[in-house]
């Protein structure tokens, strides 16, 4: 009986470290390709992001993809590496983390370094400026879907509160010209204080 059991550990074991291998090759390797297809910055793989793994993978809810975008977007450094490292931790722990990064982080990396050593001959040809005017339509496309799913998500909340503060945040950038910076730390500022309001008001609740 102890043989069989411990026959039965080991085989739940190898079946467990194959799973986790699986998910991490998947993880890599989704990360890989949406970083290879993105062009237009952060915003544009959110989108790719929220298509793959919350639409076509089902490995994240629509309101923790957009709890990962909003923490990606309030921490400095580049947004698809931020997002990264808090999908793969989400995923499969620090390794995953380590995985996803190194997915998103290669693509960009190889293209560059291939760019640099061809840099004149790209600058100076026609076909390549017409091809890259022509992907900047496709990528303003891609960042208008981003925003208006961002936008009609916190609309269904129906909290007037966060509608209110979405509009006055747009206004505040777009027509008066506030940092970004100023913006997103106010934003959290206030998130942290209606927090706390919340908390009082169960604590005086239940007392």
């Amino acid at each position: 009986m102890k043989k069989e059991s411990l026959i039965s550990e080991e085989i739940l074991e190898i079946n467990n470290y194959k799973k986790t291998e699986h998910v991490l090759w998947d993880l890599f390797k989704t990360m890989f390709m949406l970083s290879a297809c993105t062009f237009g910055g952060g915003f544009v793989i959110v989108s790719l992001m929220k298509k793959k793994f919350v639409e076509e993978l089902g490995w994240l809810e629509e309101d923790e993809m957009l709890d990962i975008t909003a923490m990606a977007q309030s921490c400095p450094g580049p947004l698809p590496i931020n997002a990264s490292v808090i999908l793969g931790y989400r995923m499969k722990g620090i390794l995953g983390s380590f995985v996803a990064v190194i997915g998103t982080s290669l693509p960009p990396l190889i293209i560059i370094t291939a760019i640099s050593y061809f840099y004149e001959e790209f600058r100076s040809n026609r076909v390549i400026a017409t091809a890259l005017q022509v992907m900047r339509a496709g990528v303003a496309a891609v960042i208008f879907d981003v925003v208006y799913n961002l936008a009609s998500n916190i609309i269904k909340t129906k909290n007037r509160f966060y509608i209110l503060l979405m509009i006055v945040t747009f206004i505040m950038n777009y027509f008066l010209g506030f940092s970004a910076m100023l913006i997103i730390l106010t934003c959290l500022s206030l998130g942290i204080c209606t927090i706390l309001l919340d908390l009082r008001k169960e604590h005086k609740a239940r007392c």
